[in-house]
Parts: C-alpha cells; structure tokens; sequence
C-alpha cells in the first residue's frame, strides 16, 4: 500500500537516507511505483538492466538508480550502490506503519494490564500476566493466552493464536491465522502400536525484528524451547518443528517444512517448499533452492539444491547428465551390440 499524503522532498529523502541527489531537490513524491505505473507523484527505481527501456517512457517524478546509470535518465534522480534497498527504505518513509491509538473494542476481553496507546480489536482475548508492550496494534479475533509477552511497537493481524508462555519480541509483524507455540509432534508408541502423548512443555521464544507470514505455525518445544532470532523473516505456510532454531536474519520463503530440532545458521535463504528433516545442523550463510530436500547437516556455507540436497554445482552437472540420459543409454546399447560381434568373430 503506497501512501498519498503530503508526501517527503527528494533533498529530505537524501538527507535520512545518503545517496547521490542529481536534479531539483525541492521535488516532492507522495508514493513509491513501478517505472510502468509512475506518474508525477512518484519515485521510483532501477534495480533490474532487463527494464531499462522503461525509463524512456516513466512518468515519475524521480527514480533510484545505480551511479552505473546515472545516464540513463534525464529527470531528477538519486543514486545509490543498490537501489532496491534504497526503494525499500524510501517505501518505509512514505509508508509508516501506524502505532496503537489506545483503542480497546468494548467485546474484547483482557485479564491483564495494558499501555495507554495499545489498540485492541474485537473479539480479542488476552490471558491473565500478559505483558504487552507500548505501541502494539492487535487485530479482531486474536487470542494471547496466559503469561504471553508481546515487545513494544509489534503489530498481530487479526486471527493470529499466541499460546500461554511464548515470547514474542519488539517490532514483530505476525499475519493473520499463524499459531504461535502450539503443541510439537511429540508422541512415544506402545507395544500395540497406539501412541503417549507426550506433553510439549517449552515455549516459543521469538526475538525482535521477526515477521512471520499468514498461515505459519511455530511448535513450541518439547522440554527446552524453540527459538527464533532477531530479524528473521517467515513467509506464509511455514512449518516450524518444536525444538528448531532459526538463526537471526535468515528468511524462509512459503510451504517450507522444518522438522523438530533442525538448527539453522544466521543469515540462511531457504527457499518454497524446501523440506528439512528434523535433528539437522545447518550452517550461517546457506541458500537453500526451491523445493530442496535437506537430508543431511551442512556445514560448509553455499548454495544446495536438489532431492537430496546437495552442493549447486554438483546439482547442476548432475542434473546435465540427466539430460543426457536416454542418448547415453542407447550408446551403451550400440557398444554392447558391437562387443557381442567382435566376441563372436573371436
């Protein structure tokens, strides 16, 4: 969503933000868009040289680009060494998130205290000890049950489950039907083949900066707790085994299956619905390729893809050969026909 207020000056944008101011700095953009759907109320940006041509026919006020580029447009622009970070930052500015105006719905039940400027939707139920923080926006239909810790400034969607105990940090982003600490897969069998329940009595512990998609559910641990770390990122439909931990900064995009405790590094990528086994050590610094299968601890930074997962460039040289399998077969046929010919004539 793009904002249409007063709008920030293209001088104010670089003073906050650094870059390189070329062209008339009194310009004021009210919204960020694309190179195709600008008009003169927008900033824009270049971050891909496959929409290069797009900046011949734009209509915004002002674009981002790299100082490799700078040529590439005559109106008034700011340059920066990445301009899609850039744009991310200017969008932040044009779109600040709003902060709790201390609203409480007459439907919603609270069994705790709450901050002045905390805003609560309808239907809501907040649980007996719940700690929540300044700022927070919680959205209709939410339930936090005893005990919760909510950090300041976070912001649940309406229909978000935060079961008793978990610990959510600062700044936190939680969309809509995620369930945070509901109970991990724990389960011993008997000698009939029928199941023990065994009871899941961690939390989850969730650190600042964290956003987390619609539809995720985190399981809380079963003795010890699961963990996220500050300024991971969750896409929508994500499973998160009980005892996992998340390294800070790593980003999961959607339908990722994470088995009980998997350790995953700092700064991981894993991309859509790549499934991980449980009891697994993964590495800081591991992109892992859409719908991979991790069967095995890495412990070397990189790019793995596949089913199992391997290194990339195993994967790719492997996946070559693939390719290549039915002529090879058939010049294997041919060889053997000719070695039967020779070992007749011999």
């Amino acid at each position: 969503m793009t904002g249409r207020g007063a709008g920030i000056r293209l001088d104010e944008i670089v003073a906050r933000l650094g870059g390189e101011l070329v062209g008339d700095g009194s310009l004021r953009v009210r919204r960020v868009a694309t190179l195709e759907g600008a008009d003169r109320d927008s900033i824009s940006f270049l971050a891909n040289a496959r929409y290069r041509k797009q900046l011949a026919h734009t209509a915004a006020a002002a674009v981002i680009l790299a100082p490799s580029a700078a040529d590439a447009f005559s109106g008034a622009r700011i340059l920066s060494a990445n301009p899609y970070l850039y744009f991310a930052r200017v969008s932040q500015l044009l779109n600040p998130q709003p902060s709790g105006d201390g609203c409480v719905h007459p439907s919603a039940v609270i069994e705790t205290t709450l901050p002045a400027d905390v805003t609560v939707g309808a239907g809501c139920y907040i649980g007996p000890e719940a700690s929540i923080g300044a700022g927070c926006r919680i959205g209709a239909g939410c339930v936090l049950g005893r005990g919760v810790v909510l950090g300041a400034g976070s912001i649940l969607y309406p229909g978000v489950s935060i079961y008793d105990g978990c610990i959510v940090g600062a700044r936190a982003v939680i969309h809509s039907g995620a369930v945070i600490g509901s109970d991990g897969f724990g389960f011993a069998r008997e000698a009939d083949g029928s199941w023990v329940k065994i009871p899941q009595v961690g939390r989850v512990v969730i650190g600042d900066d964290v956003e987390i998609g619609a539809n995720t559910t985190i399981d809380r641990g079963a003795i010890d707790d699961t963990v996220v770390e500050d300024g991971v990122k969750l896409d929508n439909q994500i499973q998160v085994g009980h005892n996992v931990r998340i390294g800070a900064h790593t980003a999961i995009a959607g339908c990722v299956g994470i088995a009980g405790s998997t350790r995953i590094g700092r700064r991981c990528m894993i991309g859509g619905a790549a499934d991980i086994i449980g009891h697994l050590d993964i590495c800081d610094d591991v992109v892992i390729s859409a719908a991979a299968f991790v069967t095995k601890s890495i412990s070397e930074p990189g790019m793995y893809s596949g089913a199992p997962a391997e290194p990339h460039r195993e994967w790719l040289r492997n996946a070559a050969q693939l390719r290549h399998l039915e002529a090879m077969a058939n010049r294997i046929r041919e060889l053997e026909k000719r070695l039967a010919r020779l070992e007749k004539k011999t």
